[in-house]
C-alpha cells in the first residue's frame, strides 16, 4: 500500500507539472525570444520531469497488479501482467496512458525548438487517460463517463494550478531577466477560474464517490479534511499574491509562491493516499 501511494503522488506530480507547465508557459511568456530562452533552460529540466512520469506509471503498474495479485512476487509475473493489461478496465486504460507517457518523454527528448501546440495536446490526452483510474471508475454508464469528465477537468485545473506555480518558483529565480510582479498579475487573471474550477467539481466528485457533502468519519474523510485544508492555505496565499503583487516586496512574494506550490504538492500527496481509500458514505 505505501509503495502504491508513493508511486501515485510521484506520478499525479509530474503528470500534473507536465501539463500546467505546457500550457502556462506560452501565456504567461508570450514574447517569442524570451519564451525559446526559456524552453532552451527548462526542456532538460521537463525532461527528467517525463522520465519520472514514465517510471512512477509502470511502477503504478506493477504495485496495482501485486495488490490484486495478492504480492509482489505474483504481480510482476508476465501471465498476471497480462491479465490485469487484458482483462482489467484499469490495466487497458493503463496500457494506453504508458503509451502515451512514453510518446511524451520521447517528445522532451528531442532537441531544438518546441512548437507551444504538440506538449499541450499530449500532456492533455496523458492527463485524460490519468482520469479514468481510482475513484474514477465507481459508476458504469452515463454516470460513469460523467464522473471520469468531472475528474478530467479537476485535474486539469489542479494542473494548470500547480505548473503555472512550478513555472514561477523557476522564473523567480532569475529576477533579472523577468517580471515577477507582472507575471503574477497575469497569472491571477487565470487563476481566479482555476480555483472556482477546483472547487466545483472537488464537491462534484465528494458527492458522487461518498454519496454526502459531509462524508461522515472515516480514514477517507480524514484525509479528505487534510486535504481540503490544504487547499484553503493555498487559496490564502493566492489571495495574498493577487492583492499586493504591486506593492509587497520580491522576497515575500517569493516566498509566498513557493509556500503555495508546497501546499498544493502536500494536498496531492493526500489525493495519492485517499485514491487507496474506500470512500464510506455518510449514515
Amino acid at each position: 500500500m505505501s509503495a502504491l501511494v508513493l508511486l501515485r503522488f510521484v506520478h499525479f506530480s509530474a503528470v500534473l507539472v507536465l501539463f500546467g507547465i505546457a500550457f502556462f508557459r506560452p501565456l504567461l511568456i508570450g514574447a517569442p525570444n524570451p519564451l525559446a530562452a526559456l524552453r532552451r533552460r527548462m526542456d532538460p529540466f521537463l525532461c527528467i520531469i517525463a522520465v519520472l512520469a514514465f517510471i512512477s506509471g509502470v511502477g503504478w503498474l506493477l504495485a496495482s497488479a501485486a495488490e490484486m495479485a495478492g504480492s509482489w512476487p505474483l504481480g510482476i509475473k508476465p501471465d498476471t501482467l497480462r491479465k490485469v493489461l487484458g482483462e482489467t478496465f484499469f490495466g487497458k486504460v493503463w496500457a494506453a496512458h504508458l503509451v502515451l507517457c512514453l510518446v511524451q518523454l520521447v517528445y522532451w527528448r528531442i532537441p531544438g525548438g518546441k512548437s507551444a501546440r504538440i506538449p499541450q495536446v499530449l500532456a492533455s490526452l496523458v492527463l485524460l487517460t490519468l482520469a479514468p483510474v481510482g475513484h474514477g471508475a465507481m459508476f458504469n454508464g452515463v454516470a460513469g463517463a460523467l464522473l471520469i469528465a468531472n475528474q478530467a477537468l479537476h485535474l486539469a485545473c489542479v494542473g494548470a494550478w500547480l505548473g503555472a506555480l512550478a513555472q514561477l518558483a523557476w522564473i523567480q529565480s532569475r529576477p533579472q531577466e523577468y517580471d515577477l510582479r507582472a507575471l503574477l498579475a497575469r497569472f491571477t487573471g487565470y487563476g481566479l477560474w482555476l480555483v472556482a474550477g477546483i472547487i466545483v467539481t472537488g464537491v462534484v466528485n465528494v458527492r458522487a464517490i461518498t454519496g454526502s457533502f459531509l462524508p461522515g468519519s472515516s480514514p477517507f474523510a480524514l484525509v479528505l479534511g487534510v486535504k481540503l485544508l490544504l487547499v484553503v492555505a493555498m487559496l490564502v496565499l493566492a489571495n495574498f499574491n493577487r492583492r499586493h503583487s504591486a506593492d509587497a516586496s520580491l522576497q515575500r512574494l517569493r516566498s509566498s509562491v513557493s509556500a503555495e506550490w508546497l501546499l498544493g504538492m502536500a494536498a496531492l500527496a493526500a489525493v495519492s493516499l485517499l485514491g487507496t481509500l474506500a470512500p464510506v458514505p455518510l449514515t
